[in-house]
């Protein structure tokens, strides 16, 4: 037999010689030798061994075949006569081949069935596993063997967690904890394959109970989504770029407003400057008015820096920093950002920001292009009513929301024309606008950014005329 033969199939080829040589053995001792035993019951391991090579017409074929061996043996040795002993053992050795093949036939019956239903999990595209009570590998299909790069007679034996180098999101053990308790686990996970490449899959675990209720094994299922989340990444990138260009195109509107709001502190600086140097050019100085001007002077330096710095962090490219913030004083200080805007169109501005609501969690810029954008909207609706008509209410209040439960909701009212209900279902849709000069993408971009902190952002018209946006986000760590 040459070398490089496999070990299936030297298998294939020994167990049918062996049976065959076992076979020929018991017929020579059953037909030669003089022993007052059942020596043909011996059958019974050729059609054992044929359970490994033969199928199930194969296995009642080979006790056929030993069944005749054992009459031939029997007529050539002993008389016909009824009851004698040598009949009784012929009989015993015919019965115990005749059980022995059916059990055997009926065993590769559900050894065939058994298969069929594993060739199916190898058609799936999802890679599928089992694994016993310590973790140790029992099945692994084709689609395994494709991704992470391991033959199933490799991965079969080796413990899951070392072999795929499993990184969870959340601990091990609470894992372990779930899933006994519910049978059953759902979450992403990266594994590593075998050229050293990471994976990441959405995975689903069942587990199998033995007959007193105790984890037996576990079916493991995993869909590779390493694309998926690439794209999601990317997409993540392109909407924060979009973002920062809106934030951007906002503050060109706002050219006027940033002006007068620096301009105002510097020019306060020059005139207590003038001032203090008038007070010290006195005969006799004045020191504590100087003082006074002095100190007039670094306050207007601290209010100017302040707007200067509220700008650059609006205007910066950075990546969304989330902490806990006082909703409040996020729009308290993106008011007065438009406290200009609203005196040159004749907007009268009512704010209820009340202090001590919970923290949220969420990135302080962002919240404030939301509510910047809402705000300048509101602004715009007001252009086309008479002055004495236009008002703005902006409050900031705890309340419960379906689906988000405790919430911190900012809702900004205009007392503008209102929005047209075929409008109502498009208006955060992507370059949707209703101005002529609009881009259609601030409330869009709204929509993403709030969603993207978990809340939600509403709009709808007001009973009494105008509009009325709300900004719902949830509570940090769902405080009581």
């Amino acid at each position: 037999m040459s070398p490089y033969v496999s070990a299936p199939a030297r298998t294939k080829i020994v167990v049918p010689v062996l049976a065959a040589i076992v076979a020929v053995a018991i017929f020579v001792v059953d037909t030669l030798t003089p022993l007052d035993i059942a020596v043909a019951v011996l059958y019974v391991a050729v059609v054992l061994l044929a359970v490994d090579f033969a199928g199930y017409t194969g296995i009642l074929a080979i006790a056929a075949g030993c069944a005749v061996l054992t009459v031939v043996s029997f007529v050539s040795t002993h008389d016909l006569t009824p009851g004698t002993g040598p009949m009784l053992r012929c009989f015993v050795s015919l019965a115990a081949i005749a059980i022995t093949a059916l059990l055997a036939a009926r065993n590769q019956l559900a050894v065939a069935a058994l298969r069929e239903q594993a060739d199916l999990l190898d058609l799936t595209h999802d890679t599928v596993f089992v694994r016993d009570r310590d973790d140790v590998i029992k099945y692994w299909n084709r689609a395994a063997e494709d991704l992470y790069g391991w033959s199933s007679d490799e991965a079969v034996g080796l413990p899951a967690a070392t072999l795929l180098k499993k990184s969870f999101p959340a601990p091990y053990p609470s894992i372990l904890e779930e899933l006994e308790r519910d049978g059953r686990w759902e979450g992403e996970i990266v594994h590593m394959c075998r050229d050293g490449r990471p994976v990441t899959v959405s995975s689903r675990w069942a587990l199998q109970r033995d007959s007193h209720g105790r984890p037996a094994a576990v079916l493991e299922t995993n869909t590779d989504i390493t694309a998926q989340r690439v794209a999601e990444d990317k997409l993540d990138r392109t909407r924060s770029e979009l973002a920062h260009l809106s934030r951007i195109a906002t503050m060109g509107e706002l050219t006027a407003s940033i002006a007068h709001e620096v301009n105002q502190p510097l020019a306060a600086i020059v005139a207590n400057g003038e001032a203090g140097l008038r007070w010290l050019g006195r005969d006799t100085p004045d020191l504590g008015e100087t003082r006074n001007s002095i100190e007039a002077m670094l306050r207007n330096a601290h209010r100017a820096s302040d707007v200067v710095r509220r700008l650059r962090a609006l205007s910066a490219k950075a990546a969304p920093a989330h902490a806990l913030l006082d909703l409040a004083a996020v729009v308290e200080e993106t008011v007065q950002l438009v406290e200009r805007e609203l005196r040159v169109q004749g907007v009268r501005l009512s704010a209820d920001l009340p202090a001590g609501l919970p923290s949220v969690e969420g990135d302080r810029i962002q919240l404030q292009q939301v509510i910047l954008n809402l705000l300048l909207n509101a602004i715009q609706a007001l252009s086309t009513v008479p002055p004495e008509r236009r008002t703005i209410s902006v409050r900031v209040q705890r309340g419960a929301r379906e689906s988000l439960g405790d919430a911190i909701v900012v809702t900004v009212d205009d007392t503008g024309a209102g929005i047209a209900e075929a409008d109502l279902a498009h208006l955060f849709d992507a370059f949707f606008t209703t101005r002529s000069d609009g881009m259609g993408m601030g409330l869009s971009i709204s929509r993403s950014i709030v969603e993207v902190h978990g809340g939600r952002i509403e709009a709808a018209n007001r009973p009494e005329g105008g509009a009325s946006f709300g900004v719902c986000l949830p509570i940090a760590g769902g405080a009581a």
